[in-house]
């Protein structure tokens, strides 16, 4: 199976290493699961109104994707302090890499057009008028003021088998382009069709 450098775009059929990871909260994980495959996914900074937006979505339908034998793992770029007032309440593991290590080696880039595009213009909007309720509710957070590692980022979606193989990816081209919950579904039953 093919091996990319850090930094480099990862494809279908590359192998990413065995590691162990610490969630914000909950104990150590392995990625890859050994027994079912992992959604990995990767998102901007604690508190980001848009990844807020797609997570609730990932909630929502929780326990459909578990079904499936599917793990969801989401790293932020935000120190790990700072993630757990925002994700307290998530049923899935959700990772901190403030260095974006990872992020660089699975090739996922920061880039103005993350925000510039009008395909994601819809999402944002959304997503900030859904905050203000929630603000307004006495159940929202702020945001930190400021990002050590930056407001932006591109979403990355990946789809990794048990033994480490990278079976599908996308690499978001505005602020809301990830998998919507019934792509990630449909990847994972193709996924279990072929093997």
């Amino acid at each position: 199976m093919p091996q990319t450098l850090p930094g480099a775009r990862l494809a279908p059929g590359t192998r990413v290493p065995t590691r162990a990871l610490a969630p914000v909260l909950g104990g150590p994980l392995a990625l890859p699961d050994p027994e079912r495959v992992t959604h990995v996914q990767f998102r901007r900074f604690a508190g980001c109104p848009v990844c807020n937006l797609h997570l609730r979505s990932v909630v929502r339908r929780h326990e459909e994707i578990e079904r499936a034998g599917i793990r969801e793992v989401v790293f932020f770029h935000s120190p790990a302090d700072e993630l757990r007032e925002h994700v307290a309440e998530l049923p899935f593991a959700v990772v901190a890499d403030p260095d974006k290590v990872l992020y660089a080696e699975f090739g996922v880039e920061a880039h103005r057009r993350a925000l510039l595009d009008p395909r994601g213009w819809p999402a944002i909007v959304r997503s900030v008028l859904g905050g203000v309720r929630e603000l307004l509710r006495g159940r929202g957070r702020l945001p930190a003021a400021s990002q050590p590692a930056g407001r932006l980022g591109l979403p990355a979606d990946f789809l990794i088998t048990p033994d480490g193989c990278v079976a599908a990816v996308k690499y978001g081209e505005h602020v809301y382009d990830q998998w919507s919950v019934d792509e990630l579904l449909a990847r994972a039953a193709e996924l279990r069709a072929s093997g």
